[in-house]
C-alpha cells in the first residue's frame, strides 16, 4: 500500500487493557482540523461519519484553522489526556517546527499518534502550452532556462511547495515559486497560463483537468500510479525515485492518554480505513487507506520531520 510503503522498522508493542479503555467513550469526541479543505476535511469527515456508531458517541469534526494549523496543534497539544480532544495531524505538523522556527507545541512530545488514516500523493500539472511531455523533459527545458518557468503551490510551507522545492534541489534547476491562497487557486492559475506548472494535492477536479486535456499531467509524486488518471507516470519512473511527496493524515491524541483508549482509537479506526467503501472514496481522489500501529505512525512522523526539515533549511524558507 502506498502509505504503508513509506513506514518501515517500526515495532508493534502490546498493551494490557484496563477498565478506562472499556469504558471509553462515556461523552462526545472532537477532532481538531487545522485545516476546513481537502484532505484534512475529507478524511476527517469521513472517519467522524463511520466512527460514532462503532464507538457509540457523537464524533465532531471541529475546524481551528489559522497560524498554518498551529492553532489547531496547540489546542490538542494542550488538552486533556483523555481521548475526547483528538487531532488528524497532516504534514505541516512536522513542517511548521522547521518553517516557523518557534511553534507553541512539540510534534513528539506533546502528540500520542494514533493510527496513520489516509495518503494522497501530490501531483505535477503543466499548462498545455508547456512544451515538456514528461518530467525529464520539464527539468531538460527548466535547465536550459533559469527562472524562466514557474510554479504554483497551495502556499508557503504546504506539501506542493515544499515539492516545488525538492524536485529543484534533485534537479538542480531554476524555477520561480509563486504561492497562492490555497491549492485550488493555484490548480486554477496554472491552468488559465498564469504560471507553467502547478502541484498540487491529487483530487477529483486535478483529474478532470488532465483528463479533459486542460491541463498536462507530467507525473505523480510516488511510488504508485493512480487509477483516476493512469496514464500520468510516477516520478519513480522518470527516474527521480526521491522526489517522492505525500499528502498523509495522522489521527493523534495528547501526549499521557492512556494506552487502552490509544488501542481503542487504533483499533476501530483500523476497520473503517479497511472497508471497501472508505477504499473507494479516497480511489476518487487519487489517495488510499491506511493503517499503522501507533508505534509505526509515530516512527512515520519522526521520518518526515527529518525529511522535510531538509528541504526547508536548503531551500531557506521561512514562513511569512
Amino acid at each position: 500500500m502506498r502509505a504503508t510503503s513509506l513506514i518501515a522498522g517500526a515495532i508493534l508493542l502490546v498493551a494490557n487493557g484496563t477498565a478506562a479503555g472499556q469504558s471509553y467513550p462515556v461523552k462526545p469526541i472532537r477532532i481538531a482540523m487545522p485545516f476546513s479543505t481537502g484532505g484534512t476535511d475529507f478524511v476527517t469527515r469521513w472517519l467522524a461519519l463511520k466512527l460514532a456508531p462503532v464507538l457509540g458517541q457523537q464524533i465532531v469534526p471541529e475546524p481551528r484553522t489559522g497560524a498554518g494549523g498551529n492553532i489547531a496543534f496547540e489546542l490538542v497539544a494542550k488538552a486533556a489526556p483523555d481521548g475526547y480532544t483528538l487531532l488528524m495531524a497532516p504534514p505541516p505538523l512536522v513542517v511548521n517546527p522547521t518553517l516557523y522556527g518557534k511553534v507553541p507545541y512539540d510534534p513528539f512530545r506533546d502528540f500520542a499518534p494514533i493510527i496513520l488514516c489516509a495518503a494522497i500523493p501530490t501531483l505535477l500539472v503543466s499548462h498545455p502550452s508547456v512544451p515538456a511531455k514528461n518530467l525529464r523533459e520539464l527539468i531538460e527545458i527548466a535547465r536550459k532556462n533559469p527562472n524562466k518557468l514557474s510554479y504554483a503551490s497551495g502556499g508557503i510551507g504546504s506539501t506542493p511547495h515544499l515539492s516545488g522545492e525538492l524536485l529543484k534541489s534533485l534537479s538542480k534547476t531554476q524555477i520561480v515559486h509563486v504561492p497562492y491562497k490555497g491549492g485550488a487557486l493555484g490548480l486554477v492559475g496554472a491552468m488559465s497560463g498564469e504560471v507553467d506548472i502547478v502541484f498540487t494535492t491529487m483530487s477529483a477536479a486535478a483529474a478532470a483537468y488532465v483528463n479533459n486535456n486542460k491541463m498536462r499531467g507530467i507525473a505523480m509524486l510516488d511510488v504508485k500510479r493512480v487509477v483516476s488518471i493512469p496514464q500520468v507516470p510516477t516520478s519513480a519512473e522518470a527516474g527521480l525515485p526521491q522526489l517522492i511527496a505525500i499528502n498523509w493524515y495522522i489521527l493523534a491524541a495528547p501526549a499521557g492518554t492512556p494506552r487502552d483508549i490509544i488501542d481503542r482509537l487504533n483499533a476501530e479506526t483500523a476497520k473503517v480505513m479497511q472497508t471497501a467503501e472508505t477504499r473507494e472514496r479516497l480511489l476518487a481522489v487519487g489517495g488510499e487507506p491506511s493503517t499503522s500501529t501507533p508505534e509505526q505512525a509515530a516512527e512515520f512522523v519522526r521520518s518526515e520531520y527529518a525529511r522535510w526539515g531538509k528541504v526547508i533549511k536548503d531551500a531557506g524558507i521561512r514562513a511569512e
